[in-house]
């Protein structure tokens, strides 16, 4: 039976949710078949070269252990670890540097810069959102009037946070995929309570926006969430495009539907251990 180093943070205090309670749930069901341990973040290094599989899963934003995840991506290049994800993805693996880019491609996401001069490139906007770089559930995230936007984030100062127009979007939506495959997809009717989710079903309009990103990040293998918002117009656009460790929302979706989900997530495992 192969062996699986399951990491997550049991204790990470998420808001709206409960990350223990869904990676309880994948153990109990990946241990049918694999001979899994879990493990935190801050200890791989303890433990890494005994399994055949390094699985990331909720182990909270990289940016409350940045050093350590450097560390072992490093030492997963230079001793050819088997991760899962794998580790050639563009998206949030690597901070949101991507939100520039894909800005600049002119995808459909949330306009996006990270210096303050180039502001004429973003619209129009009352108030702007700026966040951090190697942020995650709002960590960072800040409101900022346009008249305070100048002071509040000098020109070239800090180039490690991105600017945004606010959005007053009519409710967020995520897709969730296991390597390229689209797997179900949640949404927010209420957006005060984003992590109050519910079954969407996306047209093939929303499905051709998603694959987008899915097809432009091009992962080896793993699980992918993106997020994007709807706006009053009725367009979607990106939030990010997280292929770390996206939070599932397992618990919340039909029994049928969760359990596809787990034996495509095995299935998938399977591949990467081949691979």
């Amino acid at each position: 039976m192969k062996t699986i180093l399951f990491v997550t943070d049991l204790y990470y205090p998420a808001k709206g949710r409960n990350y223990y309670e869904e990676d309880l749930f994948l153990t109990s069901q990946l241990r049918e078949s694999f001979a899994l341990t879990i493990c935190h973040p801050q200890d791989i290094h303890a433990f890494e070269k005994h399994y055949d599989l390094i699985v990331i899963r909720n182990a909270g934003p990289v940016a409350n252990f940045k050093d350590e995840y450097l560390a072992f991506r490093e030492r997963a290049a230079a001793n050819r670890y088997k991760t899962y994800n794998s580790f050639d993805g563009k998206g949030d693996m690597n901070g949101k540097d991507y939100l520039l880019e894909l800005t600049k491609a002119g995808y459909p996401v949330i306009p996006t810069i990270d210096d303050v001069k180039w502001i004429e490139k973003l619209p129009d906007a009352g108030t702007y959102i700026s966040k951090p770089k190697d942020g995650a559930d709002s960590i960072g995230l800040e409101r900022i009037s346009s008249n305070e936007l100048t002071s509040k984030l000098s020109a070239g100062e800090d180039r490690n946070i991105l600017i945004q127009p606010f959005i007053d979007f009519e409710y967020e939506v995520s897709f969730y995929f296991i390597d390229h495959e689209f797997q179900y997809a949640l949404y927010a009717p209420d957006k005060q309570k984003r992590w109050m989710l519910t079954e969407y079903v996306p047209t093939a309009e929303d499905l051709k926006f998603a694959n987008r990103f899915i097809e432009w990040n091009n992962l080896a293998w793993g699980i992918q969430r993106v997020d994007a918002c709807r706006t009053k117009q009725g367009e979607l656009l990106l939030v990010e495009l997280e292929d770390l460790n996206p939070y599932l929302s397992l618990l919340e979706l039909q029994p049928d539907i969760r359990q596809k989900f787990v034996e495509n997530f095995k299935h998938s495992l399977q591949k990467a251990l081949q691979a």
